[in-house]
């Protein structure tokens, strides 16, 4: 949430922000509906405070016995008590419509990010592991003719129990997304980051917290219904991403300096509607309504974000590289970035098995593993995370960010794809066979039923 003072003070560097990012935003109707509030503030003071003079007037009047002049201060009393309650109530309204408008106010960008209208206008900052390639790509099988034929990935299993975007992985698959959820789990520990173990359901004060909600509701899974209906009962979402509950730990409290930066790491199973994305990457397990991953969130001091992120950046990049996977990032352009976001970073993992037109030279696509982001104070504001520079001082708002580290689905596509040998088989990378007993290649497993039969066999 951004400042209201700030925006007070700086419409316009407000207004070229909002307008860098495409955002569609009143803001003139905005800073209204705060003068209007600020006047109905300033004539409720007033009001009091000629209520408290006409109040000691009537404990004097009392005193004299001038019973006329009493009542008629009486009368004056009650008068200004209902002028005041009518000018309280509707700067009551105006803060309450104040407060919803502002959470729909985006983030404003950190003069670092570049311009730009959409994700075309991106800035590829760098690669890595692209020097000397293991696989070529027009030999490659895509991940879910190849997770089929190893009967580790099953699609068709999983749409049946539960719906489309839903799937069971199997032996070595299922395997081999636990051995990435202990490694990453065990990297990130080796970097600091203390282990939590969230819950999955949240409320939607911890939506409202990160800046999921209002704006992506249709997004998100509510228990109990449909997203536009009220309930009075659990009020709860399931989590779209560790960064809401873990974030919404500190809600409301005021932490130490000596307490920051606070690192914290969590693994939980993720649930999204992919709202607006009906039709694209129908086949695999790229986007899904399910998926496991393990969150980085950090708390600091304002003055040490931008490194943060840097840092933080490279924690999650350590990932692909211990993997020997090939990726690139990317600067997110002020047309790109989240709702909550100042400035963000992409990392993409390059998957070979299908050749995608946006891919890189050497075919395949590049899949969105992490996001490394920014929100300097939004957050905190919204969630109300604040922290004292000093035991005597004055609490202030820290900064939050958080990355991904990794999103695991899309880590495995990439394995399943580059690691891929001529066989058929997959090579396991080094850095999981400890997490899976010392095994270093998938092989497959034979498939179970009538499916598994040839159309003959099944006559």
């Amino acid at each position: 949430m951004l400042d209201r003072t700030y925006l007070r003070d700086n419409p316009e560097a407000v207004r070229d922000g909002l307008e860098a990012r495409g955002a569609d935003i009143d803001l003139d109707e905005l800073l209204e509906i705060d003068e209007r509030w600020r006047e109905l503030k300033a004539r409720g003071d007033e009001l009091r405070h000629e209520r408290n003079q006409v109040t000691q007037q009537i404990g004097e009047l009392v005193a004299e016995g001038k019973q006329e002049e009493k009542d008629e201060a009486i009368a004056q009393s009650k008068e200004l008590k209902a002028d005041i309650e009518e000018v309280e109530s509707e700067a009551t309204e105006l803060q309450d419509e104040l407060e919803e408008r502002l959470l729909e106010v985006p983030q404003l960008p950190h003069e670092s990010v570049p311009k730009g209208v959409d994700e075309r206008h991106n800035v590829e900052d760098r690669r890595w592991g692209f020097d000397d390639l293991r696989v070529d790509a027009d030999e490659i099988t895509p991940h879910y003719d190849l997770g089929e034929d190893l009967d580790i990935i099953d699609e068709a299993r999983g749409a049946k129990t539960t719906g489309s975007g839903f799937y069971f992985l199997k032996g070595d698959g299922a395997r081999l997304e636990h051995a990435l959820i202990q490694f990453m789990l065990d990297l990130h520990r080796e970097q600091e980051y203390v282990d939590v173990f969230p819950p999955v359901p949240v409320t939607s004060e911890s939506m409202r917290g990160t800046g999921q909600l209002p704006k992506f509701a249709d997004d998100a899974y509510r228990l109990g219904g449909s997203n536009e209906e009220e309930y009075d009962d659990d009020d709860l979402w399931l989590c779209p991403t560790a960064e809401v509950p873990v974030t919404n730990m500190y809600a409301d409290e005021i932490l130490l300096k000596d307490d920051l930066p606070l690192k914290h790491q969590a693994y939980t199973p993720n649930f999204r509607r992919e709202a607006g994305e009906h039709g694209t990457e129908t086949r695999g397990i790229v986007r899904v309504h399910q998926f496991n991953k393990v969150e980085l969130v950090n708390f600091v001091e304002p003055e040490e974000s931008y490194d943060r992120l840097e840092a933080l950046l490279d924690e999650a990049e350590e990932v692909l590289r211990q993997l020997g996977l090939p990726y690139r990032i990317l600067e997110l352009c002020t047309g790109d970035l989240t709702f909550a976001s100042a400035k963000t970073y992409d990392i993409e993992v390059w998957a070979p098995g299908d050749d995608m037109d946006d891919g890189p030279e050497d075919g395949g696509r590049w899949l969105e593993v992490s996001s490394a982001s920014n929100f300097e104070e939004f957050q905190a504001r919204r969630a109300g995370l604040r922290y004292r520079p000093e035991r005597h001082e004055s609490a202030e708002y820290l900064h939050t960010l958080n990355a991904s580290g990794l999103a695991i689905p899309r880590v495995m596509v990439a394995i399943l794809e580059y690691y891929q040998n001529e066989d058929g088989t997959v090579e396991i990378p080094e850095a999981l066979q400890p997490y899976m007993g010392g095994q270093e290649v998938i092989k497959g497993h034979e498939k179970v039923g009538e499916s598994a039969l040839g159309a003959g066999e099944r006559e």
